[in-house]
């Protein structure tokens, strides 16, 4: 990427800004589930997107469970709490918008906000590994979130990269978040996830949705790698 190509959003808190953002290194794990769609509605803030509806009266929530290593932005956890949206009259521009996102790290969180949109706050978060499994707890506002254990699938394949829409309120406006993501390739019998729910309002959130049970899809990569586009007003 040559420096005409880069464009410089400016600095939070002395990190300079810089679009692509190019993460080099991070592990991930992606659940899926089918939830009723008006619970999911009431979830969903503002006005800008629509849940996007399945046809059958219901539609999806991915967690996703991040573990950044290598990144402009610092060395930090994340748990995105998604739901396939969108646009507002726009059924055919379906992508992820995530109503919560802890995180564990300050900067993230602050540039998180201002620059993208996205509901970083900065909470306990921490990812446990052994060499046959991986556990992440959450707590949010000092309370008990999610408990999530899973084995440590070994990759049936190279990761591909896949180019997926994002979205979010900047200052209020919806805006679009485009990213181009390596997916994991390593396949978990979803049988074999274990989901613990605490008392936070976030765990009560994934309650209204059916939780806890297990996923109906879940991945697990290491050392995937992503680039993050600059923010655009829809």
């Amino acid at each position: 990427m040559s420096l005409a190509e880069t464009k410089h959003w400016g600095e939070v808190e002395g990190v300079s800004i810089d679009f692509p953002m190019e993460v080099t290194a991070f592990h991930s794990a992606t659940f899926t589930w089918t939830v009723p769609i008006e619970p999911a509605r009431e979830i969903l803030p503002g006005d800008g997107f629509e849940v996007a509806d399945m046809g059958d009266g219901t539609t999806m929530l991915i967690l996703a469970l991040c573990d950044y290593r290598e990144n402009p932005w610092g060395d930090y956890d994340e748990v995105n709490f998604g739901l396939l949206v969108h646009p507002t009259g726009r059924p055919e521009e379906v992508g992820a918008f995530q109503w919560r996102m802890p995180v564990n790290q300050h900067m993230t969180a602050a540039a998180g906000r201002e620059v993208l949109g996205l509901p970083k706050t900065v909470e306990e978060l921490e990812f446990r590994y052994t060499d046959e499994t991986v556990e992440v707890e959450l707590a949010m506002g000092g309370e008990p979130t999610l408990v999530a254990r899973f084995p440590r699938a070994e990759p049936a394949g190279d990761p591909t990269a896949d180019r997926s829409l994002t979205y979010s309120y900047v200052d209020g406006v919806p805006t679009l978040v485009p990213l181009t993501i390596e997916l994991p390739t390593g396949m978990v019998d979803p049988a074999q996830v274990e989901i613990e729910l605490g008392t936070s309002a976030a765990a009560a959130e994934l309650r209204s949705l059916g939780l806890p049970r297990a996923p109906e899809m879940a991945m697990w990569g290491e050392d995937l790698r992503g680039t993050f586009e600059w923010p655009t007003p829809i």
